[in-house]
């Protein structure tokens, strides 16, 4: 009987019906193999959130380990001359224990004892490496000469003792490594990073660090100079930019020396500034990490937000020492005439009246023989953080973080009106 149903039917219709099914078969078919492959997608998106903080932790825990308060006694094992003026030193623990990770970008704190001087000085310098090597720091420390302007003034005391007296096998004291100024590893969002002159260190520690993690995230990498004498790592960068290609290095000299080609030494005949930024990036859409003398910094800030790009996405870091207010034409508001104001030094017992012509509170204690902690003199390592018991401070340039309040940065401070400070 079925047979005969089947036979009235014609054929066109049943190749039509048989067409029909198997369109929906092969729909379901693709549709559960799109499903899987999104539940795969998600699986393998949930494992790299997982990894991500289970890797997180774990660097917070060796952190956490082998980290030290205070002075640890660390080992010249080399010095690399990078340029005529720019020298690396590699340092390791004295006692062979490993050291912490720490992140792209901070610095380390050094107290050293240069000859002549009554007591220990405090400096800070930039890691200029990765954080991959366990059993070693390194930083890159310009040697910086009498100011231009006062060619009679002493040249830098901490940089010189580094390059005339730190030797191979010498034992200096050093901080764990610190710092606001670093980048978040764990995101993948665009970046540019910025250095001039010897600001390249902590920026080419980022850089050796998206390297090395064989990260796909785009990254702008530039290098403001005068000319080759100061082209630090020349050879390694290129090979950064050769071997990555999500890398873009891009070396701008101010002052071309003779036979220096453009396009074949360096890339641009001028400045870093904004404006080239805005000629060579795609977009405007990047997080910025920028690190230089305080001029350029201000500059390059006040720049890229009249770009359009929001202050939150401009990190930076300056460098002294106590070049702030010198390099900048506005004057600190005050209440009061400078000569009037007193500046009350409460633990050593001290009145005494502004100067004005100096730069900072730092520099009016030094001047007056009051002893005060520093660092970087620039407002970027809070070593100078003192508490302010009565009165006002104005900076003279803008803190790397803000210092925790009742306190100022004694390196960038200058008094508003009478000043009580805890030194």
């Amino acid at each position: 009987m079925l047979n005969s149903i089947i036979s009235l039917i014609p054929i066109t219709f049943l190749l039509g019906m048989l067409a029909y099914v198997l369109t929906l078969l092969a729909n379901n078919s693709r549709l559960l193999s799109t499903t899987q492959v999104a539940v795969d997608l998600e699986a393998k998106l949930l494992k790299a959130k997982i990894d991500q903080v289970v890797n997180q932790q774990r660097l917070d825990n060796e952190k956490k380990t082998l980290h030290w308060s205070g002075f640890r006694k660390f080992q010249v094992i080399d010095k690399v001359m990078e340029t005529d003026d720019i020298c690396s030193f590699y340092l390791a623990p004295h006692d062979g224990k490993p050291l912490p990770p720490f992140e792209p970008g901070q610095y380390l704190t050094f107290q050293v004892h240069p000859a002549g001087q009554p007591k220990a000085v405090t400096r800070c310098y930039s890691l200029s490496d990765s954080p991959n090597h366990p059993d070693r720091f390194r930083v890159s420390v310009k040697k910086v000469p009498a100011p231009r302007d006062e060619p009679s003034a002493p040249p830098g005391l901490v940089s010189n003792y580094f390059h005339n007296s730190l030797k191979v096998d010498d034992i200096i004291d050093v901080k764990a490594p610190s710092g606001h100024f670093h980048i978040d590893q764990n995101k993948q969002t665009p970046v540019v990073l910025l250095g001039s002159g010897v600001g390249i260190t902590p920026v080419l520690s980022i850089l050796n660090s998206i390297a090395e993690s064989d990260s796909k995230r785009e990254t702008w990498f530039f290098l403001g100079i005068k000319n080759r004498s100061e082209h630090m790592m020349k050879e390694h960068l290129e090979a950064i930019a050769k071997q990555h290609e999500n890398i873009e290095v891009k070396i701008c000299y101010s002052r071309p020396g003779e036979g220096e080609v453009e396009g074949e030494d360096y890339h641009y005949g001028e400045r870093v500034s904004a404006d080239l930024l805005s000629r060579v990036l795609p977009s405007s859409n990047y997080d910025y990490y920028l690190c230089g003398p305080p001029p350029m910094i201000k500059s390059l800030r006040t720049d890229l937000e009249a770009w359009g790009v929001p202050k939150k996405k401009i990190h930076f870091e300056a460098f002294g020492p106590a070049t702030v207010k010198k390099n900048t034409s506005e004057k600190p508001a005050t209440t009061a005439k400078t000569s009037e104001i007193k500046v009350t030094f409460s633990r050593t017992v001290k009145t005494m009246s502004w100067n004005p012509e100096v730069s900072s509170l730092l520099d009016f204690a030094e001047a007056n023989g009051i002893p005060m902690e520093s660092g970087c003199r620039a407002g970027n390592c809070g070593t100078c953080l003192v508490a302010i018991k009565s009165g006002e401070v104005t900076y003279v340039g803008e803190p790397g973080a803000d210092p925790e309040e009742g306190s100022c940065l004694a390196c960038i401070s200058v008094p508003k009106k009478d000043l009580t400070i805890d030194a």
